[in-house]
């Protein structure tokens, strides 16, 4: 019984462009390339045309850039608006928890264990501690819930807490109940729902919101501030998470970390005068009345989000003043959020400095104290 007879010379010679181009069956590739053994000519023709074919169609890598989640996100985001808008003061919150999501659905198991390093400036140093990725949500729940039981919506400490007020005794008190954070889906689930329960919340709520009060324990911040301090703080444990992963992680939108900032310089004032209160700054000059221009420090916050500030020195009440500037400090917008982020000790921040020296050393100082667990 004899095989199929072999296919001509010249068949297979007329096969070798699409054999190059990976276009043949099984058994046409099978045919040509043990006739590319015996066949000098046809080999060389061969080689000839896999190298055009291979100038034609350069190699691809088949790993996708890891910058493309952000740009979709981010695409998305900037395109169709959605039925109920989100308030302005709100979209930096609806974004950054958008893009924390995102995180926390790449990462494994193993990597929700892993220590991730949370900084902050306690007042007069700068303070460190080791938690897994499943715990820092764990945190972002528990502070988030301020807001959220001012939407009325569930405290997530549950609702006889005994937990104190501050974000810090809240925090601790989450982490008592649960040292170890829950599985990561239930994690990641439980938090989400509620950052999308508090956008949903803020969304449908009356004219009026904006201005409710939101107690933070030893101070009080307007719904309007609280969900730009919740969406500052997100970004920031989102970067720790990040980084602890290596995982490429960008900057909030320029409009939203203009919120950021603008609402940290508004908020160096008060913590000045509270640094003054607990013996950690030196007393004030010269007091004015509320509302009268007073000695000044002129903040530049320069780049992405940036701006121009008079910080008044020593009176929340007074107004800052251009007239009254007696110093002037500049920095990159990203630098100064990771100084009032806690994350760069004020004597190590990047800085350019003009005037009284004192003045600078004390906003320098009030701006880390910005920063909590």
């Amino acid at each position: 019984m004899t095989g199929p007879a072999p296919t001509p010379h010249k068949v297979l010679k007329s096969l070798l462009g699409a054999w190059a181009l990976a276009a043949c069956s099984s058994a046409e590739t099978a045919a040509v390339e043990e006739h590319l053994t015996d066949c000098a000519a046809c080999a060389e023709e061969a080689v000839r045309l896999r190298d055009a074919v291979s100038l034609l169609h350069p190699e691809d890598s088949l790993d996708l850039d890891p910058r493309l989640r952000s740009r979709v996100l981010a695409s998305c985001l900037g395109r169709r608006p959605p039925r109920v808008p989100v308030p302005d003061w709100a979209a930096p919150y609806d974004a950054e928890t958008a893009r924390l999501d995102a995180l926390l659905r790449d990462i494994g198991e193993a990597e929700w264990r892993a220590p991730v390093r949370l900084r902050w400036f306690d007042g007069e140093r700068s303070m460190a501690r080791d938690i897994s990725a499943a715990a820092v949500i764990g945190h972002l729940r528990a502070v988030d819930g301020l807001v959220a039981t001012g939407l009325g919506l569930p405290d997530p400490l549950g609702p006889e807490t005994t937990a104190g007020g501050s974000p810090e005794e809240r925090t601790e008190a989450l982490w008592a109940h649960d040292p170890d954070g829950q599985t990561p889906g239930a994690a990641r689930s439980a938090w989400r729902a509620q950052t999308t329960a508090m956008i949903r919340g803020v969304s449908f709520a009356d004219g009026d919101a904006a201005e409710r009060s939101v107690p933070y324990g030893p101070f009080s911040l307007s719904l309007r501030d609280s969900f730009v301090d919740r969406a500052f703080e997100c970004w920031v444990h989102a970067t720790d998470i990040a980084e602890a992963v290596d995982y490429p992680y960008a900057p909030p939108a320029p409009g939203h970390l203009r919120q950021m900032v603008e609402l940290a310089a508004r908020m160096l004032p008060s913590v000045l005068a509270g640094r003054r209160r607990a013996g950690l700054a030196p007393p004030a000059r010269t007091l004015v009345a509320a509302g009268a221009p007073g000695r000044s420090l002129h903040l530049e916050v320069e780049g992405s989000g940036g701006g121009h500030w008079h910080i008044p020195l020593d009176s929340p009440g007074a107004l800052g003043s251009p007239e009254e500037t007696v110093a002037h400090v500049a920095l990159d917008g990203i630098e100064f959020c990771r100084l009032a982020a806690g994350h760069i000790p004020p004597e190590e921040v990047a800085v350019g400095r003009d005037g009284d020296g004192e003045a600078i050393r004390d906003v320098l100082l009030a701006t880390a104290s910005l920063s909590r667990l």
